[in-house]
């Protein structure tokens, strides 16, 4: 079976995991923690980074530094990983689902913008002038772009919007290290982004997240709030609610290695991405997903739609190709159907109904992508 993605593993990752048993330095205290979040603050163009033991932890950290609480709405795209949804009620907030964009896949720009010129209503609080949801009552506070697939949006008209709103900017940038919009790199554009380090992303820790921020004090909560908020280096002192949320020195060691081999893996990723893109074009009904003007996307998952998705689907995987359907939308799983869901025609559902991921690891060879190709065009030339 060819795999639909998996690390490389290829690196430093037994040294620098070695040398973590021999010294004893397994748990949330080390240097390589320390390493990896500058090499990841570092490679993002981000002034601070603080780990955590996934991306997920990451983006409910974020929300709770930005003031998020049980009385907001937090605007998020309806096709996403459940992950950004789940962090978003971790905090009690309650979310408000805009379908995407036919062509890329992300966040429709246009709708949000219809949203909160139209649903939403400006009101002076003690904080500031925010602007409220009109059928809620409810602060629509952060929106939380997701770079699906390590595509990315036009996050320029993005932060246009979230600034004449008064919005604060989470991005869910988990499975995007490695892209960029006009030169910035995603999780740069807002407040603060995540990434994350799960097993199938373009690098791996097993599960890991880092936050990134050039925000000084909110880097310095960060720490302090997924570290237990311990206010003394010797005594048991906790000076408010904090959370178990650090990443293991062991998992950031495996990181450092990934990070040093990352420039190396983003070259075959697009390798992979430009393969795909040049033999399967014609082939079916195959549509790929639209990469936008100024962006430079990492090529993650490489993953295309067709109106013959479930039978490719059965067939892929009877025939040793590895290959997976896409994410359900958020407005149709059970614990969001009563949130807030903007659209016009439904975008998110024909996407999921369409879309196919197939195998797409770093390490994939050229005799496998000779293979998932001609397993594709096999399928497509049988009727």
């Amino acid at each position: 079976m060819i795999p639909l993605s998996i690390p490389q593993i290829e690196g430093n990752e037994w040294k620098y995991v070695q040398d973590c048993l021999n010294t004893g330095w397994i748990s949330s205290a080390g240097s390589y923690v320390t390493q990896f979040e500058e090499m990841i603050a570092e490679y993002a163009g981000a002034k601070y980074g603080i780990a955590c033991m996934n991306g997920t932890a990451g983006l409910h950290m974020a929300q709770i530094l930005l003031g998020v609480t049980e009385d907001d709405h937090v605007i998020a795209p309806n096709i996403t990983f459940i992950a950004t949804l789940n962090a978003i009620k971790y905090t009690g907030a309650h979310p408000i689902l805009i379908d995407v964009d036919a062509a890329n896949w992300q966040m429709d720009l246009n709708l949000l913008e219809k949203y909160l010129s139209t649903k939403t209503e400006a009101k002076t609080t003690a904080e500031g002038t925010f602007r409220f949801d009109t059928t809620t009552g409810k602060r629509v506070r952060a929106i939380m772009p997701v770079h699906v697939l390590g595509n990315v949006g036009d996050m320029k008209r993005m932060l246009a919007i979230a600034i004449k709103y008064n919005l604060v900017i989470i991005e869910d940038s988990t499975e995007a290290l490695g892209s960029t919009f006009e030169g910035k790199h995603a999780g740069t554009f807002g407040k603060i982004g995540v990434f994350s380090f799960n097993g199938n992303k373009i690098i791996s820790t097993g599960g890991g997240g880092v936050i990134v921020t050039d925000d000084e004090e909110l880097a310095k909560r960060a720490k302090h709030l997924t570290t237990q908020a311990k206010a003394s280096a010797m005594d048991y002192i906790h000076d408010e609610i904090g959370y178990n949320y650090r990443l293991v020195n062991v998992l950031a060691a495996i990181g450092v290695a990934q990070m040093e081999k990352f420039p190396e893996l983003l070259k075959k990723k697009k390798v992979m991405d430009a393969y795909y893109r040049k033999h399967l074009q014609g082939v079916g009904d195959i549509q790929f997903q639209e990469i936008p003007e100024g962006t430079d996307p990492n090529c993650w998952l490489f993953t295309f739609s067709t109106s013959r998705m479930r039978e490719l689907l059965e067939y892929l995987n009877a025939n040793g190709v590895q290959s997976r359907p896409f994410w359900m939308p958020m407005n149709q799983l059970e614990m969001f159907k009563e949130d807030i869901y903007v659209t016009e025609k439904d975008v998110s559902a024909s996407v999921y109904t369409d879309s196919i991921s197939i195998p797409s690891s770093a390490g994939i060879t050229e005799e496998q992508l000779e293979t998932v190709v001609e397993t594709i065009k096999a399928f497509y030339s049988k009727d």
